[in-house]
């Protein structure tokens, strides 16, 4: 096992369940304040983010699982000059910042502030490029592209991306003003 693997499988290993692990506590301990976590976003929208961020979740499990099957940590290319290092800074770019986001979320609940919420908006922003910049990767690479699963990778990507840019990065900030 080279370095990029052991950095991409503890990135996810670590990352994915500190995203999970923030979540849960997060919601567990602020029933009080849950609701508030759609801000105003109307109710006929809601629904879509629901389905989204369901098939973003699914499609997680199959870019990560193509990346792991499939793709090799040695001689990846990806935009013709980087190499595997650039995966695992996307992913370190959506999880990390992603295990944040809900402690900043109450905290602006609670008191807001002008830093916090720059502070969600540069995390929403940054999962959100970085999600991009891995849909992006999966085309501009020289990853093995005959098998199912990198079809469904990209297929997974696109929900993903359109949940963390335009839903997260874009439109719940839109509903979600300073108070």
């Amino acid at each position: 096992m080279n370095k990029q693997s052991l950095i991409f499988l503890l990135l996810n290993l670590t990352g994915g369940s500190a995203v999970l692990g923030s979540y849960a506590h997060g919601l567990l301990k602020n029933t009080e304040l849950r609701s508030e976590l759609w801000g105003a976003v109307p109710d006929h929208i809601r629904p879509y983010y629901t389905i989204c961020m369901f098939l973003a979740a699914i499609g997680y499990f199959f870019f990560t699982g193509y990346i792991l099957q499939y793709v090799s940590f040695d001689t990846t290319q990806i935009f013709g000059c980087y190499n595997f290092t650039i995966i695992n800074l996307f992913y370190a770019g959506f999880l990390i910042p992603s295990a944040l986001w809900i402690y900043m979320t109450f905290a602006m609940i609670s008191n807001p502030s002008v830093l916090l919420w720059i502070g969600i908006r540069i995390i929403l922003f940054t999962v959100g490029f970085s999600s991009i910049g891995l849909f992006l990767a999966f085309f501009f690479s020289n990853f093995e592209k005959s098998s199912w699963l990198f079809y469904a990778g990209i297929a997974g990507l696109i929900p993903f991306s359109i949940q963390t840019m335009i839903l997260d990065a874009i439109v719940w900030p839109y509903y979600f003003p300073m108070k």
